[in-house]
């Protein structure tokens, strides 16, 4: 990548104080591999884009909101061209008004809330934030209000359903096996990822990927991390079925709603510390029957597929964490293996959905997201790498985007890092930064999505969306 770099110098990144002693060379650590590296003629090609796309473009992508003027937001929100994708926010509505609906009444308390997440979704510099993190905070409401759901309008409890389909399986019920043999060294190892990185990873990966991912990464991971979380307590709340300890302390006899959760092999963590950490949480959870799918395992595996997606050197890492919170399930006699099945199964749909069209493809050379200068979206075909030799495998591909700046708002479909402030301008120019149709270069457009090869400032109109006039021989638009 040095001679890489030599053709397209890189502007010094910006880092913020706090950030400083995390910085990793990433560009060392994950160094692209030599028949995926751009040739000379590319290297020439993408050096002319760089000249001629200005430095306020580069600052466009990694631009983050400072405005608490709320009119910002309302102005970009009447200019909006709504979308079929708009719908999710219907839908997060509804749950919101169903998990206030259920709780206890306390209309003034469920009003400020109501008003205090309307200023968090108005306000420029928390809505970058809070817009693509909505569904996380929507589970979160979701999962907790979900005790006070009527006894009367609960679905029955399954109690053979999962030890069933264990022994058919598996032949053997691997959670039974794997507790049967307790050791105060195996529940301090089980409780580091069970008890401290279920809480704890879902800010620490969001942290890393805002700071060393491609521009825009994170709101994708909190939006497919909170839908993904969503739909697995809806799934519990349908399908409820009881977990391994609950075999343990009562057989198969038939459950009922009311009784009480249990914290399993955590209590010997409590007992081990001389504290209460897990025994009451565990006791009164709002769903001690909400065994499959396991959201321990649906974390851990979208946690790690979007940190090897941006850092693939450390996969082997990612998938030793993955093996070792899904054994401290089972160890602690929370789930069945069945469990950790049905968890990952929904977060890898959660994560291939997100890859396919909106996840940013990470450049291997760059340390931080300050010094991204383009982004690209989603998952190109096979036939456009290949042909212009940016090599698809392993996501290496280096096609580029085109620059974007502010136009037709896409805020309230992806979320995005860019400010309302160039909108709020008027900035109407030819130049690539202000192309209309989307809000920020970090967030791609459903309908104008990738341009392979650069493009210079000059623009005319096609099938009323902006197209760059080239410089080079050839462009391909892909849609």
């Amino acid at each position: 990548m040095q001679e890489f770099a030599a053709v397209l110098p890189q502007q010094k990144a910006k880092l913020l104080p706090f950030a400083w002693p995390l910085t990793l060379n990433l560009a060392h650590l994950n160094p692209i591999p030599h028949k995926y590296r751009p040739s000379r003629k590319t290297r020439m090609r993408l050096s002319k884009i760089k000249s001629n796309a200005g430095p306020k473009a580069a600052d466009d992508v990694t631009r983050l909101q400072t405005s608490f003027n709320v009119l910002d937001s309302v102005s970009a929100l009447r200019s909006r061209r709504w979308r079929i994708y708009d719908i999710q926010y219907l839908v997060l509505f509804g749950y919101i008004l169903f998990s206030l609906c259920i709780l206890p009444p306390a209309p003034l308390v469920k009003t400020g809330v109501m008003v205090f997440l309307g200023l968090l979704l108005l306000m420029p510099v928390t809505n970058q934030f809070f817009l693509p993190s909505l569904p996380i905070w929507t589970y979160l409401l979701y999962f907790f209000s979900s005790r006070f759901i009527a006894p009367e309008y609960r679905p029955h409890i399954w109690v053979k359903v999962l030890p069933a389909l264990e022994n058919v399986l598996y032949g053997a019920n691997l959670s039974n096996i794997l507790s049967a043999h307790t050791h105060p060294i195996l529940d301090i190892l089980a409780w580091i990822p069970y008890g401290i990185g279920h809480f704890a990873l879902p800010a620490i990966c969001s942290a890393i990927l805002f700071l060393f991912a491609a521009p825009g990464t994170t709101p994708v991971f909190a939006r497919a991390f909170g839908y993904m979380c969503m739909l697995g307590v809806t799934i519990q709340l349908i399908f409820p079925c009881t977990p391994p300890w609950y075999e343990k302390a009562h057989g198969l006899e038939p459950a009922h709603y009311g009784m009480e959760g249990s914290p399993a092999g955590l209590a010997r963590v409590d007992e081990l510390f001389g504290v209460d950490m897990y025994t009451t949480s565990f006791t009164t959870a709002p769903l001690p029957f909400g065994a499959f799918p396991s959201l321990h395992a649906g974390n851990a595996v979208i946690e790690a597929l979007f940190m090897q997606y941006c850092f693939p050197r450390f996969r082997s890492f990612f998938i030793f964490y993955v093996g070792w919170i899904w054994w401290a399930t089972m160890y602690l006699n929370h789930h069945y293996a069945i469990d950790l099945v049905g968890g990952a199964l929904i977060s890898a749909v959660a994560y291939y959905i997100a890859r396919t069209k909106w996840l940013p493809r990470p450049q291997l050379d760059k340390t931080t997201r300050w010094e991204y200068e383009y982004v690209e979206f989603g998952d190109r075909q096979r036939s456009i790498d290949e042909e212009y030799g940016y090599g698809y495998a392993n996501g290496y591909g280096l096609g580029l985007l085109e620059r974007r700046g502010l136009g037709d708002s896409d805020e309230w479909t992806l979320g995005s890092s860019s400010s309302f402030e160039s909108m709020s301008r008027g900035d109407t120019s030819g130049s690539a930064s202000s192309t209309p149709g989307i809000l920020s270069p970090t967030t791609p457009d459903d309908e104008f999505r990738h341009v392979v090869i650069g493009m210079t400032p000059q623009g005319d109109v096609w099938n009323g969306e902006r197209r760059l006039e080239s410089e080079l021989s050839e462009v391909v638009v892909v849609r």
